[in-house]
């Protein structure tokens, strides 16, 4: 935090996930740690204003990620469980690790500067759309 109070444009960002807000089943632990983490985010995000430090979280929808290839590797029918996993995305697809990296990316630089405090859903709209049923 030192390092940070002394830049002109200091900046934090957490890694959150739409666990925290959404019910998913088999995931309390991970879902309790995520929402933990956007408690921090916020309470950081006031402790630091003094010091013009900012503080956001980006929060992932399910990844295309490694981890999720090994969840789906271990599935019974992988590609049922890839279908279900993109079904319950609102955008009908898994969230691009990239579309992650720009995020924090952009929460991390100056040109965010009126950003703070904030938990950015970058999750297919899982959080915050409710889409009738596709078919």
């Amino acid at each position: 935090m030192p390092h940070l109070r002394e830049s002109p444009h200091g900046a934090v960002v957490f890694t959150t996930s739409i666990a925290a807000w959404a019910g998913i089943p088999q995931r309390v632990l991970y879902s309790a740690s995520k929402g933990a983490i956007q408690a921090m985010t916020l309470a950081i995000a006031a402790d630091s204003l003094e010091f013009g430090v900012r503080v956001n979280a980006v929060a992932p929808g399910t990844a295309d990620t490694p981890w999720v290839g090994r969840l789906l590797d271990s599935a019974t029918d992988p590609d049922a469980e890839r279908a279900a996993l993109e079904g319950r995305q609102p955008s009908g697809r898994l969230v691009q690790p990239s579309e992650v990296a720009e995020a924090v990316a952009y929460l991390a630089s100056p040109s965010s500067g009126s950003t703070n405090g904030v938990v950015l859903a970058v999750d297919g709209g899982m959080y915050s759309l409710r889409p009738r049923p596709r078919g």
